[in-house]
């Protein structure tokens, strides 16, 4: 009997114990900038080694209120949260096991083969997509990224776009219609069309054979190697703060070596109008100019162009007259070699569909690295209402990426 109350008192005090350790993360912000909604990482093996979590256990993540935070525990084994530091300050944060509450998801996406192969994905302020191997059968030369704006949602709208885009009822109703009433079949055409916003975003942007809106490539004798659709695709995180996608591209051909592959591994965090993409190039035998370019549909638009700073920017005018604008941005880390606006010739200028050129942010990619920049957008009809203060924006990431916050775990 009292080897059995001993048993019974140790399991008890060994389940106390568990029950009462916790992890600290201590973050800190080096710059006078305030930062909020800036998702942080932390080892999940240091996590469940020091909680010593079962493999059914569950966590929970607490700010310093000792309120639920939204967690998400990534392919790469990553415990990820939003993080919010004041200028100059230190923001300390609690792992533990619990129950964790429900949160809506804010990042996540998925291919989309009935409407060619399509890459689309989202968060609860922009969306983005890829074209795929299907638009390069047919021939399509759609080279760079395109948008989908967002207002007045934080939640999921590609598939709702997506399934009125394509319905195929609705689809060969119209096909019938065209025939006998035009007037309701164009009526009809846009309730469909994600062309036109029906109150929380549409595609009002052109990408056609350009970078689009921040497509990364290589640069030999000052022309740009445009990569096509992706080959596959490989989604890694799918929400509900983070998705992640791997895209490999079929092989290029560099200074007449057709072997060369690109990789890219594309993150979207909830809160953020940047994607983070790592690109990679297999079988690359030399150091080459990479280029991160927005497309210009003015020759005299609104560009910045830093190269000090690490950012380039553009307000882009949108594919029709009542559509606002849109503001695009590109920031790199490390260091980018020079900055600049470069119009095609009217020849090229032709065969990029009356595109007026580039704004590119110049650096040099090394074989067996990875070439990492930010790259998104921002609509004036949402969170962000002008030029200036996208400006701003992309200059304050710019020095967020380059002086990232410091996380402690303890």
């Amino acid at each position: 009997m009292k080897k059995l109350l001993l048993l019974c008192m140790t399991a008890l005090f060994c389940f106390a114990c568990n029950e009462s350790k916790t992890v600290t993360v201590t973050v800190t912000n080096p710059l006078a900038l305030e930062r909020s909604n800036e998702v942080i990482e932390v080892s999940m093996e240091t996590v469940t080694n020091r909680l010593g979590l079962a493999d059914t256990a569950q966590i929970v993540v607490l700010n310093v209120d000792g309120q639920q935070l939204p967690y998400q525990i990534t392919y790469d084994g990553k415990v990820i949260f939003p993080a919010a530091i004041a200028a100059g300050g230190t923001a300390t944060y609690t792992i533990q096991t619990g129950t964790p509450e429900a949160f809506d998801v804010k990042a996540c996406g998925r291919c989309y083969p009935e409407r060619m192969d399509d890459m689309a994905w989202e968060n609860d302020l922009v969306a983005f997509r890829a074209y795929g191997p299907a638009l390069q059968a047919k021939g399509e030369r759609g080279f760079g990224y395109d948008l989908f704006t967002k207002r007045d949602t934080s939640e999921p709208i590609l598939e709702g776009m997506y399934a009125k885009e394509i319905d195929k009822e609705t689809r060969a109703k119209l096909k019938e219609l065209k025939k006998t009433e035009p007037e309701k079949a164009a009526g009809l055409l846009k309730e469909l069309s994600y062309h036109i916003d029906h109150g929380h975003g549409m595609d009002c942007y052109a990408v056609g054979p350009t970078l689009g809106a921040g497509v990364a490539a290589l640069m030999v004798d000052d022309s740009i190697i445009y990569p096509w659709c992706y080959k596959s695709q490989e989604i890694l995180d799918n929400g509900p703060l983070r998705f992640t996608v791997r895209l490999e591209f079929n092989p290029l051909t560099v200074k007449g070596d057709s072997t060369v592959v690109e990789t890219r591994l594309i993150t979207l965090d909830a809160g953020s109008h940047l994607n983070k993409t790592a690109v990679s190039y297999s079988n690359l035998k030399e150091t080459l100019p990479i280029v991160t370019g927005i497309v210009l549909h003015e020759p005299d638009g609104a560009v910045v162009a830093d190269a000090a700073n690490g950012y380039i920017t553009y307000v882009d005018p949108t594919t029709g007259p009542d559509n606002g604008k849109i503001f695009i941005g590109a920031a790199v880390p490390t260091v980018v070699k020079d900055a600049k606006t470069v119009l095609f010739s009217e020849k090229e200028k032709k065969e990029r569909n009356n595109a007026d050129g580039h704004v590119l942010a110049v650096s040099d990619y090394e074989p067996g690295s990875e070439y990492v920049y930010y790259w998104g957008f921002a609509w004036d009809r949402a969170d962000i209402k002008t030029a200036a203060a996208w400006n701003q924006y992309m200059a304050d990431f710019a020095q967020k990426v380059r002086n990232p916050l410091t996380v402690k775990v303890n």
